[in-house]
């Protein structure tokens, strides 16, 4: 069963009568991933935002928090997490130092080192929050049937192997 028609289908339409030499339906499956993505992350950041948790914050403070106790890493594994640039990083954590959710320590492995550790309130925080995160995840999802959540998983699972490939990546980047 095909779903009714949306934005993407008009453009798609315009681009065929304007353009017939050319096969544009990648342009509306990219189309489509990208738009959902915007809606999805609308949707997130409303929910992360009753927790008092600003856009961005909440992918660091799960990283420290998948990592177990002490619920501690270094910023250079923080980058590789949530794709952050050093400086974009600092400034990250800085508020989030001044909100009270993270701490600095030196590491006691290297005198030059630094590691960023979740406090009780930053855990705290993040468990709340995650509850919330997934609730409102379901929610989006919730347009299909757990059938097609699964087959569209494992199409988008083989899509993004095909495009770590592609960039050289090593696939451990940018999921919360």
């Amino acid at each position: 069963m095909s779903a009714e028609p949306d934005h993407i289908d008009d453009i798609l339409r315009r681009w065929r009568r304007e353009r017939p030499d050319l096969d544009v339906k990648p342009l509306g499956l990219v189309g489509r991933l990208f738009r959902s993505v915007q809606l999805a992350d609308a949707a997130l950041e409303q929910t992360l935002a009753a927790y008092d948790l600003r856009p961005g914050w909440f992918d660091l403070l799960a990283a420290l928090r998948r990592a177990g106790e002490p619920y501690e890493l270094n910023p250079t594994h923080l980058m590789r997490a949530t794709m952050l640039s050093s400086a974009g990083m600092t400034k990250r954590l800085d508020r989030l130092a001044d909100a009270g959710l993270v701490e600095r320590r030196r590491d006691p492995a290297d005198r030059r080192g630094v590691l960023v550790r979740l406090t009780a309130r930053g855990k705290m925080s993040v468990d709340r929050a995650l509850e919330a995160h997934l609730e409102t995840e379901k929610a989006l999802l919730a347009a299909l049937p757990r059938r097609e959540q699964r087959a569209l998983d494992d199409l988008l699972r083989k899509l993004l192997g095909g495009l770590e490939r592609f960039h050289g990546g090593d696939g451990k980047n940018g999921v919360t």
